[in-house]
C-alpha cells in the first residue's frame, strides 16, 4: 500500500512539472516564458483580438545590437496570439522588436480573428506584404526577420517570390516547414476538386494548396526556393504527425536542423515545436549568431512540453 501512494505522489507530481510553464531561463527575463504550446493556445485564446506576450509594441525601436524587427507568421487555425506565446516574450526579453499579425481569415467563419491561416494563401501573402510594410514605417527598420510555423514557414515564401518581400527580409526561420508540401493535405487537394476546383476547398482554401501535389506548390517551387541574400534556417522534428513525410522541409541551400540531432530527449510534434525550448535556443542563436546562448536539452514531451523547469 505504502509503494503504491509513493508511486501515486510521483505520478501527480511528474504530471504537475510537466503541465506546468517552464521557468525562464535568464535571469534578466521580465516577461514569464512558458514552454508548453497546448497551454499557451488556450490562454492566448481566451481574450479574441489580443496579441501575445512581448508583441506587437509599437513604439519599440530596433537597437544596434537587434536593428532588424521580428515578424511571427502562425499556421493553419492559429492566430497572433495563440501561436506565439513562447516567441513573444522570448523574444522581447532578448531586445528584439517583435511583431505579429493574423491572416487568412475566412470571411465566412464566424469568429473573426480566432482561426487564420484558413484563406487563400496568395491573399494571405498579400497582407504580410502590408503588415510588413507598417512595421518597417514605425520601427524605421529597412528589413525584417520572419520566424514562422507550419503554413507561416510556406506562406512568406509566395511574398519573397512574388511581391516584393525578398528586399525586405534577412533571416527567414522556419518552424515544421513543408517545402515539399505534405500528403495530409493530398487527399484535401481530391475533395477540393469534388467542388470543382484544383486548390480550393470551402472553409480552407489554403489547406490543399498546402498538399504535395499542388499546382500552387509547383509555382512555388519553380526555379528554385532559397533567395539569393536571404539567410533561411528549417527546424524539423521527426515526430511531426501532419507534414508527411517529416523531412517536407529540409531543402537544398539552406540551413537544416532535425531537434533530435540535438537533443535526442525532445520529442515535439507538430504543435509543440512552436513552444519547443530546444528549437526556441536555437532560434535565438541563428538570429544572433555573434552572441550564442547554450541550448538545453531536457525531456520534451508532445503537445505538453519539458518535464521540469528549462535551465
Amino acid at each position: 500500500m505504502r509503494r503504491t501512494a509513493t508511486a501515486l505522489l510521483t505520478l501527480v507530481a511528474l504530471v504537475a512539472t510537466t503541465l506546468a510553464p517552464g521557468a525562464p531561463t535568464y535571469a534578466e527575463e521580465r516577461l514569464p516564458v512558458g514552454y508548453n504550446f497546448l497551454v499557451g493556445a488556450a490562454a492566448g485564446g481566451l481574450k479574441p483580438g489580443a496579441s501575445a506576450p512581448g508583441t506587437n509594441d509599437w513604439s519599440c525601436r530596433p537597437t544596434d545590437r537587434h536593428p532588424r524587427p521580428v515578424v511571427l507568421v502562425h499556421g493553419t487555425l492559429g492566430n497572433r496570439s495563440t501561436n506565439w506565446q513562447t516567441y513573444g516574450p522570448l523574444l522581447k526579453n532578448h531586445g528584439y522588436c517583435v511583431f505579429a499579425l493574423t491572416y487568412g481569415v475566412a470571411a465566412d467563419v464566424p469568429g473573426v480573428d480566432i482561426f487564420g491561416g484558413l484563406g487563400d494563401i496568395r491573399r494571405s501573402a498579400e497582407q504580410l506584404d502590408a503588415f510588413v510594410d507598417r512595421v518597417l514605417r514605425r520601427t524605421g527598420a529597412r528589413k525584417v526577420d520572419i520566424i514562422g510555423h507550419s503554413q507561416g514557414t510556406y506562406m512568406p515564401q509566395y511574398w519573397v517570390k512574388f511581391l516584393g518581400g525578398r528586399r525586405l527580409v534577412r533571416n527567414y526561420v522556419s518552424l515544421a516547414p513543408l517545402w515539399k508540401g505534405t500528403r495530409a493535405a493530398d487527399l484535401l487537394t481530391v475533395a477540393a476538386r469534388v467542388f470543382g476546383a484544383e486548390d480550393a476547398l470551402p472553409l480552407c482554401t489554403a489547406c490543399p494548396q498546402m498538399a504535395s501535389s499542388s499546382g500552387f506548390l509547383r509555382k512555388l517551387r519553380k526555379g528554385g526556393l532559397a533567395v539569393k541574400g536571404i539567410r533561411y534556417t528549417n527546424i524539423m522534428t521527426r515526430y511531426d504527425e501532419l507534414v508527411l513525410p517529416w523531412h517536407s522541409g529540409r531543402e537544398p541551400g539552406m540551413h537544416n536542423i532535425v531537434l533530435q540531432d540535438v537533443c535526442r530527449t525532445d520529442y515535439s510534434e507538430h504543435f509543440e515545436i512552436a513552444a519547443d525550448p530546444v528549437a526556441a535556443h536555437l532560434v535565438l542563436n541563428r538570429l544572433d549568431p555573434a552572441h550564442p546562448v547554450p541550448v538545453p536539452c531536457p525531456v520534451v514531451l508532445p503537445l505538453v512540453g519539458p518535464v521540469g523547469p528549462v535551465s
